[in-house]
């Protein structure tokens, strides 16, 4: 789970809340003009637990998207198979090991402002997870994207636990229509099928 950034770079930044009729349309445009001029091997990993309502928003993301058989993103992380703290930089070995050069879209859970819950934000940069728990993880991403899921500012843990179920689901699925609406649009010569293995070992949180 990963607490942003209240300081953004101009145009590197698109937040909406998740219920807004044109979300798809305009973070995935958003996120097209991001991407690289040369066709790179795109990789989706999806960071949270299923143990934990607030934070599984990557895996039930990750699990949405493997249904959708993606063709140019390989997925990482879903409900059976979650990228979370105890394994995360096993995962981005195994990136590295299986993967030339990839550009890697992160997502995951956030706290923020009450204004703020229900957004949805895609940025440049790498993704910080486990920073609203004072957890010391490696970045990940190239570019990533968030929910802001609960409220900040007080037993941050008590509160994802408390998240309701329903806004994390209905942001998940639209995290996920938005990447589907983005392989979509991709114009690479080749077709790199969704992927999700159980390729790193549970580990108990």
């Amino acid at each position: 789970m990963n607490l942003k950034s209240r300081l953004s770079p101009k145009n590197e930044t698109i937040r909406m809340i998740h219920t807004d009729e044109n979300l798809c349309e305009s973070i995935s445009e958003q996120i097209i003009s991001w991407l690289p001029s040369m066709p790179r091997e795109y990789v989706v990993v999806c960071v949270g637990t299923d143990r934990s309502t607030g934070d599984a928003l990557g895996p039930l993301t990750g699990m949405y998207l493997a249904e959708k058989r993606l063709k140019h993103m390989t997925i990482y992380g879903t409900l059976h198979d979650p990228v979370h703290a105890t394994n995360l930089q096993e995962y981005i070995t195994l990136i590295k090991q299986q993967h030339k050069n990839p550009f890697i879209i992160a997502i995951d859970a956030c706290l923020g402002k009450t204004s703020s819950v229900g957004q949805i934000i895609a940025c440049v940069g790498a993704l910080k997870p486990g920073a609203a728990l004072n957890k010391a993880l490696p970045p990940i991403g190239d570019i990533h994207i968030t929910g802001v899921v609960n409220i900040s500012g007080f037993m941050e843990y008590s509160v994802l636990q408390n998240t309701r179920l329903s806004i994390v689901v209905e942001m998940a699925r639209k995290i996920a229509s938005i990447l589907e609406s983005v392989d979509q649009q991709m114009t690479a010569s080749y077709h790199s099928p969704a992927i999700v293995l159980p390729q790193v070992r549970e580990k108990t949180l």
